[in-house]
């Protein structure tokens, strides 16, 4: 595994995002890398308890734009016109699948996010069983607005229609304190706690025997599966591709060619840009 760490300290199974001097972006290892060591874990039966975290100043900046989106990547993200959709569909349901080994587990997860949990680093975080943030960490799904469609759709599972669509619908990032006040995640803690409350909840749960904690999960999950998780995280998945194969979406990329992806996401995030016609968004329609 090259971008993810992994270490056993006594029960607790330590998965780590390791690609700090891009804030932890997915590239095409991450996923593989992160089911592996989730896989390790799940196998030990030493391990009752699984922490995941990021390495550096972000858990995690979602897919990394710079191989994706400026043209520098495989082609398995944007593929020139006209586009397989099955392919793409391969690439991202895989992915998908690796993200949700979090989820699949017989360990419970625990994540721990600092920094900024965004896009398809979101994705990751809401696939743990629990979810810790540091108060002033960033979390939101941005491509919602253009270039995306959260494939796990943890969004709507975790905080119901009306706040995943709240979310969706305006690709805001909120503080770790207004998610944990919103439900999206457990609980939020003042960043030089996180580690302590973390540490605490997982010493906690491993003291528990592991097939206690292993028929609360199945139960749990189960009661979520039964609602046809995996029919909507198709569907996302599908919607995923399009996103980026759309006119908006190829105009994004071509946005990102021309003048960088930091600018073009900024243009995206701030509502500054038209990706219907490709221009400055006037200001009185921003």
């Amino acid at each position: 595994m090259t971008t993810v760490s992994y270490e056993r300290d006594g029960r607790i199974a330590r998965v780590t995002l390791n690609r700090p001097e891009v804030m932890n972006a997915i590239n095409d290892e991450m996923p593989v890398d992160l089911a592996n060591a989730v896989a390790r874990a799940d196998a030990d039966d030493d391990v009752h308890v699984i922490v995941l975290s990021g390495n550096g100043p972000a858990f995690c900046a979602g897919y990394d734009l710079t191989f994706y989106a400026e043209g520098n990547g495989t082609g398995e993200v944007t593929q020139e016109m006209p586009w397989d959709p099955i392919k793409d569909y391969r690439f991202m349901w895989q992915n998908t699948q690796h993200f949700m080994s979090l989820w699949r587990a017989v360990k419970p997860v625990i994540c721990k996010v600092h920094g900024f949990a965004v896009a398809g680093g979101s994705d990751i975080a809401l696939c743990a069983d629990l979810t810790i943030m540091a108060e002033d960490a960033r979390i939101g799904y941005m491509p919602a607005r253009v270039w995306g469609c959260p494939t796990t759709a943890m969004w709507v599972y975790r905080l119901g229609a009306e706040k995943a669509k709240r979310m969706l619908f305006t690709g805001d990032k909120i503080t770790g304190r207004e998610a944990a006040d919103m439900g999206l995640v457990l609980e939020a803690v003042p960043t030089d706690q996180l580690d302590d409350r973390v540490e605490e909840l997982a010493a906690r749960m491993a003291g528990v025997p592991i097939n206690q904690l292993a028929m609360q999960k199945l139960v749990i999950n189960q009661a979520i599966e039964q609602t046809g998780i995996m029919q909507t995280q198709r569907l996302a998945t599908i919607f995923d591709g399009i996103t980026r194969h759309s006119p908006e979406g190829i105009n994004f990329k071509t946005r990102s060619e021309e003048v960088g992806w930091k600018q073009a996401v900024s243009e995206r995030d701030q509502g500054t840009w038209d990706w219907t016609a490709n221009e400055e968004l006037p200001r009185r329609n921003r």
